[in-house]
């Protein structure tokens, strides 16, 4: 039974790797993108929900966090992205309960760990328990103001579905280029080739959230000099010629 779990969990995880990397180095909105972003959500809920599953066989509490954390991450940023301007929905509610409890587990965890005489919990040290905490946490109050504006629209919409797939994707990414380097060649190894791949998605959220929030203020700030413009006679006639 096990064997056929971990062929689907490789195979979506390769496809999941190659289709985020392939829908970020896209134009955002852009069709191809639209079609890189769906093979990605399925490939990657496919990943999450095979890993934890595979995680409860072996007794591996720390795996079934990380596979629920990012399962969560790529559901709510899909959700996000389909529903443009409507308002939460029951989905919502329940996927913040379950990030709630992520987080409230894995600070817990993270505690056990650093008073723990092994300095371990189920062999991990305390660090990726407040990481992922934290991410968890993180998320959770971006729910909570969501659910208390009933929605999220604009910039914000956009910086949501952004960090919670590339964070999903960098989740991934550290699971098979940084604790898995022994499948790679040593010369992957010596250049640091692995590291830039498994935190590359860190950078391109960085880089795509901050781009998004200046481009949009930018434009906020044309459309706020061009609106008093139209309301002068002739005046929509000078801002074509100055377009």
């Amino acid at each position: 039974m096990r064997s056929p779990l971990l062929l689907l969990h490789i195979l979506a995880g390769t496809l999941g790797m190659l289709s985020g990397f392939v829908a970020v180095f896209l134009r955002k909105g852009s069709r191809r993108h639209g079609l890189a972003g769906s093979v990605f959500v399925i490939a990657m809920l496919c990943l999450s929900s095979t890993g934890v599953f595979l995680a409860i066989m072996k007794s591996q509490p720390g795996n079934i966090l990380g596979g629920t954390l990012t399962f969560y991450l790529v559901a709510t940023a899909w959700m996000t992205a389909r529903r443009r301007d409507g308002e939460p929905s029951i989905l919502d509610w329940g996927a913040f309960l379950v990030v709630l409890a992520v987080a409230a587990i894995e600070v817990t965890l993270g505690l056990e760990a650093a008073m723990s005489p092994s300095g371990l919990k189920y062999d991990y040290p305390p660090g990726p328990y407040f990481f992922l905490g934290s991410v968890a946490v993180l998320a959770a109050a971006g729910d909570v103001r969501m659910l208390a504006r009933r929605g999220i629209s604009g910039t914000r919409r956009i910086a949501r579905h952004l960090w919670r797939m590339c964070f999903a994707l960098f989740i991934a990414a550290a699971s098979i280029f940084l604790a898995r380097q022994q499948i790679f060649p040593a010369l992957f190894r010596k250049t640091g080739i692995l590291f830039l791949l498994s935190f590359l998605p860190l950078l391109l959220m960085i880089f795509w959230l901050i781009r998004v929030r200046f481009k949009n203020a930018y434009q906020e700030r044309m459309i706020a000099r061009v609106q008093p413009l139209k309301s002068i006679p002739g005046g929509e006639t000078t801002v074509r010629t100055a377009a």
